[in-house]
Formats: C-alpha cells, structure tokens, sequence
C-alpha cells in the first residue's frame, strides 16, 4: 500500500519529483486536459510496469532499456488510437503530448527503478499509485490556470470574463506550478 500513496504526495512526479514538467507545462491550460494527459499516462504507467515485470527476466540487459521503450510505446499507441477514436476533442487538444508519453521519465524510471525488480502487482499497484499522483497535479494545475485565467473550471463558467489571461499561457503555468511546488513541499514538511 505504500508504493500506492507515495505517489500522490510524498514523491509526487511533478510537484516533488519534478518529472515530465513538458506535458505538464504544455496541456494544462484546462482541467479537462490535465485529466485526460494524466489518465492515459497512468495507463500506460500501470500497464508497462505490469508487462515489464512479468517480463524482466526475459529480457538480457543489453537491450533492458530499448525494449522497455518498446512495451512502453505499445501502450501509449493503445491510448492514442482509442482516445482518437472515442475522445477526438480531447486528442485534438493534447495533440503531439500524447506521442511524448513513451519518452516520458516518470514512465521510464518507474520502469528502471521499480518493475524491472519488483513483482507485477507492486509494479501495478506503484504504476497506479505514482500515475494518479501525476493525475491529480496535472489536473489541479489545470484547475488552477483555467480558473484564473478565464473564470471556469472543466469549462463551467463561474465568473464572467476573462480574468488574468498570462495563467492560460507559458508564463502563467510556471507561476502555478512554482506555487503548487511549494505548498506541497510545505505540506511534506509537516
């Protein structure tokens, strides 16, 4: 159980780990693709870690990485075609981050570090654990920055107008980041 809450808090990938900060800096202009970039990374997080481990043995070390990479790209070509196929708008959104799941180092490292020594169901279990911690963050990243910058949250209108339009662009993601961070190291703190 502790490789599952490590994840969301203590060794978040984003906001303590400081892991993959390329999607999230780029599709977190909204909640909903924070959601969606960080559900299909945790699939693919709990499935390569899974296939990884059952497979680690097999697998001569001269090649561990590259064939890591292989599984890996299996899966993200999985949620690729069935987020093109069922959620076309949010594909549209994420666009050219969903490719760049298979270079990702969250999902790379918790291959190296973690499945490729440790049984399938404590690599699923870390897999889960470490993608639903990179969920949240991007998600409430994308909160934040929708929310200031154009009032709504999941596209919900709650205030009218635009407010601080510089959090919907580059700028505004690493002043929210930079604030996430920090409440969260304070949080770890305690």
């Amino acid at each position: 159980m502790q490789n599952f809450t490590k994840g969301l808090l203590k060794e978040n990938p984003i906001l303590v780990l400081v892991l993959g900060t390329c999607p999230t800096l780029g599709v977190t202009t909204s909640a909903f693709n924070g959601l969606g970039m960080g559900l299909a990374t945790t699939f693919v997080l709990i499935m390569s870690n899974l296939v990884i481990s059952l497979v680690k043995d097999f697998i001569p070390d001269k090649v561990r990485i590259p064939s890591f990479i292989v599984i890996i790209a299996s899966f993200v070509t999985v949620v690729e075609l069935v987020m093109q196929g069922f959620l076309p708008a949010l594909f549209e959104q994420l666009g050219l981050f969903i490719p760049l799941i298979v270079v990702n180092c969250i999902v790379l490292g918790r291959a190296e570090a973690f499945a490729s020594k440790n049984t399938p169901l404590s690599s699923a279990i870390d897999g889960l654990g470490m993608g639903l911690g990179f969920a949240l963050a991007l998600t409430v990243l994308g909160a934040i920055r929708e929310f200031l910058g154009s009032g709504a949250i999941f596209s919900i209108k709650l205030i009218p107008g635009d407010l601080m339009l510089v959090f919907i662009l580059a700028p505004g993601a690493f002043i929210a980041l930079g604030y996430l961070m920090a409440i969260t190291k304070r949080l770890n703190n305690k």
